[in-house]
């Protein structure tokens, strides 16, 4: 009892762990989209759109490339400056990247199979939801997807896609501070919209013929 008591205590220690770690990584990038640090946010920031310029300029094996050779040659020539100072100053430090060759970097199993689960359950979700948007079990949803697609066809004929990513990026780190600052009027007009929406597709579901709600047919 008291060994299977001390598994489950250290099952829920290493859950909890991840858990905790999970909403850091939420928090972390939370706060940088929002620029609650206006270095770190200026830096990710400037070092994403600058991968993604250089991915519109070059191919992904150029640009993967000269970003090993650039981290190579900083390792190289700072080994070597190292070595240089010790040979000079006869010490004994040793290798200046030692700490870091004996960190640990493999990937815990557990780690592994948590991704691994977390994965297969989207894309069962994502399958099931293509599977009833095309097999049109609900028709105005079908409709909503079949207008998506269709405006999507005319954004791709005018930007391709490291464009739309560029654009993506911008809007990411542009978007967050300008609707925090003006939260409310934005609230309104959204709110506005989402009445029109709605209120133009319950329009359609009483006109089209088998378009009707899900808590109907249900």
């Amino acid at each position: 009892m008291d060994t299977q008591s001390s598994q489950i205590s250290s099952s829920q220690g290493f859950a909890d762990g991840q858990n905790s770690a999970a909403k850091e990584s939420k928090l972390s990038v939370h706060d940088l989209i929002h620029w609650r640090d206006p270095k770190k946010s200026g830096v990710v920031f400037g070092l994403s759109l600058l991968l993604l310029l250089s991915l519109a300029a070059f191919s992904v094996i150029s640009v993967v490339s000269y970003l090993l050779l650039a981290l190579l040659c900083v390792t190289i020539t700072f080994r070597i400056y190292k070595s240089v100072i010790q040979a000079v100053q006869k010490s004994t430090e040793g290798h200046p990247f030692k700490a870091l060759i004996e960190k640990d970097v493999s990937i815990p199993p557990e780690t592994f199979r948590k991704h691994v689960d977390t994965s297969l359950t989207h894309i069962n979700r994502a399958l099931k939801q293509m599977s009833r948007l095309f097999l049109v079990e609900d028709l105005v949803d079908s409709l909503k997807l079949a207008v998506v697609m269709w405006l999507l066809t005319y954004v791709g004929a005018v930007f391709n896609g490291i464009t739309i990513l560029i654009l993506a990026d911008i809007l990411l780190f542009a978007v967050p501070p300008v609707y925090e600052k003006n939260k409310t009027q934005i609230d309104q007009y959204i709110d506005l919209v989402r009445t029109q929406v709605n209120n133009t597709i319950a329009k359609l579901q009483e006109k089209l013929p088998g378009a009707m709600k899900r808590s109907k047919t249900e």
